[in-house]
């Protein structure tokens, strides 16, 4: 979006000439890139645009769903809600200069806010001497155009913030495909917002042509023609995705899952990465590519450990979209460990945030095994009363502390024991020449006793193995039954 504080926007004069077509080169998509960053604003100017106030609009229609349902969390609690929006504004780099909530009936269909509040909005930003302001709610086209124009400065929206953290946190090209997909579908809409050149382009044939069609046309081409490519891409690196997900399927799959910042990258650190770890960061979506390693689980038991994307309240349905082949891991884990920050402000509404997600990703059905994170940050005289409210709310847990380490071997004790709990346990003959089974065994089973004869060379076995299995063990298996 543009800003109205630091750049004024060019207006027609019947006297004055004419302005030529931008080059070819000064595409929507080339000049979008530079209009929308909030880093490249001389140095003046840049504290100011980084200066935001937050705002918030509280309907009734929640505030009666709320009490009705004596259930308070940060779904229904804009101050809640706010904290959450600054501290993704804290990870793009932005100072929260103040904040603002209006309660009303419902927001407004053409500027979001009441008119008064506008006002207070305006009054705020000037006293405060911000240069940006950021709405908890996604705002429509027209309602981000009314309020710049009252406001006298520029306004984003949520989706527009977390899109911008997206881009500086993408590192592979999966990533960053994904981010630039996002942030083209939800700029479509609002490129008359965006733009001033929105004049005809001279068309039809020779020197006078005909009326052609509008500039704006012409960039909503552009990026559905850039949506259309990078939709293909996608689809292919999807498609390589699945394919190496399949070839791991005989491995037992583990995904972290929860909310942004719940300490999934550090607990993924000290189970499966004490050397060569993820990157670690207080900040909002500081992980953003997903990560496997195997996980020795003891005994000979090893799992695919998997670090997923952290997710949040009221995240916008197209971003979930973009991200789907990022969620891939979590789609094909046998097991998902469901991690929690016991320490933070809402823990329950955080973990019901995450279902609600992982629900609209077809996981609802996955065995979960909830992980309550930061014990040690809890307050010693109260952290078992506490720890147990959690789970009789949530479900069965383990509490660990990824930072001291406390509670990790309960944590694989568990996780094996779930693990136990998909495998067959059977007992089976093999001939002492029988060097596929023998290593088919070697490699994907747990072998609780072997007895070997050294007359016939033939061995017993008891083993614990997947079902997947079971068809080339079949006819051994049969051998010992009759």
């Amino acid at each position: 979006m543009s800003s109205c504080a630091t750049a004024a926007t060019p207006t027609a004069d019947a006297d004055a000439p004419t302005t030529t077509r931008p080059p070819a080169d000064e595409t929507l998509l080339s000049k979008k890139r530079r209009a929308d960053r909030l880093h490249d604003l001389p140095a003046a100017a840049e504290l100011r645009e980084r200066r935001a106030v937050l705002v918030a609009a509280k309907t009734a229609a929640a505030t009666r769903s709320a009490s009705t349902s004596g259930r308070h969390s940060m779904d229904d609690d804009p101050e809640q809600s706010l904290e959450e929006l600054a501290s993704l504004a804290d990870s793009a780099g932005l100072e929260v200069a103040g904040r603002l909530v209006q309660r009303r009936e419902r927001p407004h269909p053409a500027t979001y806010v009441g008119a008064g509040f506008a006002d207070r909005i305006k009054t705020t930003v000037e006293s405060l001497d911000a240069g940006l302001v950021i709405s908890d709610d996604d705002l429509s086209p027209a309602q981000g155009r009314n309020l710049e124009k009252i406001l006298g400065c520029r306004i984003i929206d949520r989706s527009e913030l977390i899109l911008d953290i997206f881009k500086d946190h993408a590192r592979t090209r999966q990533a960053r495909l994904q981010v630039e997909l996002a942030r083209l579908e939800y700029s479509l809409p609002r490129l008359k917002k965006m733009w001033s050149h929105l004049g005809r382009v001279r068309g039809g044939i020779g020197a006078r042509g005909g009326m052609g069609e509008k500039q704006i046309e012409v960039d909503k081409r552009l990026v559905r023609n850039k949506i259309r490519d990078l939709k293909r891409d996608l689809t292919s690196i999807a498609a390589r995705k699945a394919r190496s997900v399949s070839r791991r399927a005989e491995e037992f799959g583990v995904a972290l899952v929860g909310y942004t910042n719940a300490g999934k990258s550090s607990l993924f650190n000290r189970l499966a990465a004490p050397e060569n770890g993820v990157l670690v960061a207080n900040r909002l979506f500081s992980t953003l590519d997903t990560r496997t390693r195997a996980w020795d689980l003891g005994d000979g038991v090893r799992a695919l450990l998997s670090d997923t994307v952290g997710f949040i309240r009221n995240i916008p349905h197209h971003l979930v979209a973009s991200f789907h082949a990022t969620l891939e891991e979590v789609r094909s884990a046998d097991l998902l460990l469901h991690v929690v920050d016991v320490s933070g402000d809402d823990p329950l509404g955080s973990a019901r945030a995450v279902r609600k997600v992982l629900k609209g990703i077809g996981c609802e059905e996955k065995r979960e095994l909830l992980v309550l994170n930061k014990v040690d940050r809890l307050d010693p005289a109260t952290a078992t009363a506490e720890i147990d409210h959690f789970a009789r709310q949530l479900g069965a847990a383990v509490a660990v502390s990824a930072h001291t380490g406390d509670g990790i071997d309960d944590l694989r004790d568990k996780v094996a024991g779930l693990f136990g709990s998909f495998w067959e346990e059977l007992e089976l003959e093999l001939d002492a020449g029988d060097g596929r089974r023998r290593a088919l065994i070697a490699a994907n089973a747990q072998v609780l006793h072997q007895e070997d004869d050294p007359e016939t060379g033939r061995s017993k076995f008891r083993i614990r193995i997947d079902p997947r299995f079971l068809g080339d063990l079949r006819g051994a298996v049969e051998d010992v039954d009759s």
